[in-house]
């Protein structure tokens, strides 16, 4: 049984990691964040201490290391993605092994970096890539390398998620802190298209606002064009006040039917870092070039047959 500490315990995807830990027979043995609002941890691991300041969940951590029984082995981590870095740093020198969400960190220079602290720690950073573990994408991975290797797929990614003024209003809205839109809600998609089409050859963007982002990406195995919204007035109207999700993934003419089967992601990721088998620094090194990209692109005219149709009706 291995000793977790986790960090951001009272944000939106804390509770997948909390299960995780405990459907793999692991104990969570400390928790931190600025926020109280986390009674969920009364239903998974109750006798958990929690800190409300860092300061205070570190030096714990750092008494915790005195005695092998109650060693921390591993932190994860589900804070706000401008805080991923200095806080997978802080893992790594507990002498910890970190298990950290999307998006890593964003650039490659700050991947660099934690190499350095990898080096200096001899712990590892785990990044969570949980799509890479969807039976539907496994099986489409599989297909495409059994297509003839000069087949390049043409590929429509469509992903509107609603929010309300409150995303506008939280760290999720201010770029400085999410990084942008393209990169809080889209980044394990660019993972995806990499994990199954290869290498990026082309990364064009269309369209780029605080709400809404588009544009272009072709894979060695594929030519995508993508749109990201997190505006319901972006909703198809036959979805439009029925529901406040729009997600398709068109691949030369055929539906990536995925929606089913997200329950237990995190526990298969944890169960593969676990098992020694996990995703490192260099496997979220494509992703976050991907978005260091689109982030700092300016946006030009598309190409015929390039443009995402949902840009067409934007101004």
């Amino acid at each position: 049984m291995k000793n977790f500490a986790l960090i951001g315990a009272a944000g939106y995807i804390a509770p997948r990691h909390m299960r995780a830990i405990k459907d793999t027979d692991n104990h969570l043995a400390v928790a931190y964040d600025i926020n109280d609002s986390v009674g969920i941890i009364d239903s998974i691991s109750p006798q958990s201490e929690f800190f409300t300041e860092f300061e205070r969940f570190y030096e714990h951590a750092q008494q915790l290391k005195r005695n092998p029984a109650t060693a921390l082995d591993y932190v994860a981590i589900c804070s706000p993605n401008y805080l991923h870095h200095p806080h997978i740093a802080a893992g790594l020198r507990l002498g910890c092994d970190v298990i950290c969400e999307k998006p890593l960190v964003p650039t490659p220079e700050l991947v660099d970096e934690l190499e350095r602290v990898e080096k200096e720690t001899g712990k590892r950073v785990f990044n969570i890539l949980q799509l890479r573990h969807h039976e539907a994408i496994l099986k489409l991975r599989d297909k495409v390398a059994a297509a003839p290797a000069d087949t390049k797929f043409d590929v429509e990614l469509t992903y509107i998620t609603s929010r309300g003024k409150w995303y506008m209003e939280s760290w999720k809205g201010d770029n400085r802190k999410s990084f942008g839109v393209a990169t809080n809600i889209g980044v394990h998609f660019y993972d995806m298209l990499h994990f199954i089409f290869g290498k990026l050859q082309r990364n064009v963007v269309h369209y780029s606002g605080t709400a809404k982002a588009a544009g272009y990406l072709e894979y060695e195995r594929a030519r995508v064009r993508w749109f990201l919204s997190i505006d319901a007035n972006d909703l198809p109207a036959d979805v439009k006040g029925k529901k406040t999700t729009f997600r398709n993934i068109d691949i030369s003419g055929e539906k990536l039917e995925f929606s089913e089967g997200f329950t237990d992601l995190h526990t298969a990721s944890y169960k593969e870092i676990l098992a020694g088998r996990g995703y490192g620094l260099e496997d979220a090194r494509h992703c976050i070039e991907t978005v260091n990209v689109i982030r700092s692109a300016t946006p030009v005219q598309g190409e015929q047959g390039e443009v995402h149709p949902f840009v067409r009706h934007l101004a």
